[in-house]
């Protein structure tokens, strides 16, 4: 079965530009390769995998680089998402996310840039999941450092 990530909406929800098959895979407990089609609704992400369909928020989605930085409308979003799930953070598969998204950076810039999103995203995140990022980011700078 093919695989696609579509927009099914006219106007894209705001958040639409973080979502990842990488991160859904996280979220959902599932394998990449296993999802099958993700849709974009106006209000909801539609995500068909073998065995599952689920709706997922934008909200539980992390922000990525390479697209529009997060705003403080995004922030709000966020936060409004933390408050209604009852918790204190984001959803604990962020720091996993970044974790491999640092990881996989093939250069200082790319690690930088990664380093700096977080940062930005530092208060929606808890301390331990904080401190499981920038260790990743301290051992990917050093093992880059030493191959430039």
């Amino acid at each position: 079965m093919k695989k696609s990530i579509r927009n099914k909406s006219t106007s894209a929800h705001p958040l639409s530009r973080f979502v990842t098959r990488e991160a859904l895979a996280l979220h959902l407990g599932l394998k990449s390769e296993n999802i099958y089609k993700i849709s974009c609704w106006l209000y909801v992400i539609h995500v068909v995998a073998k065995g599952k369909s689920r709706f997922v928020s934008y909200a539980d989605m992390p922000p990525i680089t390479g697209v529009k930085p997060p705003i403080k409308s995004d922030f709000a979003k966020w936060k409004k998402r933390i408050k209604a799930r009852k918790q204190k953070y984001v959803p604990k598969f962020w720091a996993q996310f970044y974790v491999k998204k640092i990881e996989d950076a093939n250069s200082l810039k790319s690690l930088g840039d990664w380093e700096n999103l977080v940062k930005q995203c530092r208060t929606l995140m808890s301390i331990e999941c904080t401190q499981k990022i920038d260790q990743a980011v301290s051992q990917k700078k050093s093992r880059l450092e030493k191959v430039s």
